[in-house]
């Protein structure tokens, strides 16, 4: 038997499938990751990806944060793909509780899926820091340097920031999908960002599967490793 027959069949066997997903997802919808050879980590900028994306950079050039997240973070014309697609079909099907991305592009939202757990928040949510009022993501993209409220206030995206923590509902929640799955794929992360990586220790059950193109630290522990582009993978399946 071959690894994706095998993985068919966990998939046939199973009621409570849990998706927990990272940039690897989306790059077949155009959207580029940060740790392969064409990501974001190995592009030039003035600053250092990771630290135009921390807090501190933020609050301090707020300017130079939004015209790299203008650039780089907000890709609203992408569409889903087979692997967006077909954790959609689960779902209605009834036999996926819930998908765990780490991603902020609403994709998993656009293809269907509702039980979608956003680790690191949303380029779809965005609210004044001062009055908290809501504006969707075609606001800040249109605006030029820092967007403003009209009470004044900056428009902060709802995305986890370096040096911000996690939502705790959020969190709570993952743990739990991830706990109660009997059957957890894990697909297109680098499982090198905690404490996000570190919520595949929650899973008990013996049908962990990875599929990634490039190695993880949690290779050794998976039951079933597969190597490849998780779009055409999952689109192979039942």
């Amino acid at each position: 038997m071959d690894k994706l027959e095998r993985l068919a069949g966990f998939v046939r066997e199973s009621s409570r499938i849990v998706f927990f997903g990272g940039a690897g997802v989306s790059t077949e919808s155009g959207i580029p990751d940060f740790r392969s050879e064409d990501g974001l980590y190995h592009q030039q900028f003035d600053y250092p990806p990771e630290t135009i994306l921390s807090h501190t950079f933020y609050k301090r050039h707020p300017d130079i944060f939004f015209d790299f997240y203008r650039k780089k973070m907000l890709c609203l014309s992408a569409e889903p793909n087979d692997a967006h697609k077909k954790l959609a079909q689960w779902e209605q099907e009834g036999r996926l509780l819930a998908v765990v991305t780490q991603n902020i592009d609403g994709l998993h939202q656009k293809a269907g899926s509702r039980n979608v757990l956003e680790l690191h928040g949303s380029v779809h949510r965005n609210y004044c820091e001062k009055c908290r009022r809501f504006y969707p993501a075609e606001f800040i993209l249109q605006c030029e340097g820092s967007p403003r409220c009209s009470c004044g206030g900056i428009i902060k995206p709802d995305v986890v920031l370096y040096e911000e923590s996690l939502n705790e509902s959020v969190l709570e929640r993952s743990i739990q999908a991830i706990h109660d799955a009997d059957l957890l794929i894990v697909g297109g992360t680098s499982l090198a960002v905690y404490p996000a990586a570190g919520l595949l220790q929650y899973y008990e059950g013996d049908r962990l599967v990875l599929i990634n193109r490039s190695p993880t630290p949690y290779d050794s522990r998976a039951d079933l490793l597969l190597s490849g582009k998780i779009g055409e993978i999952l689109r192979s399946l039942p």
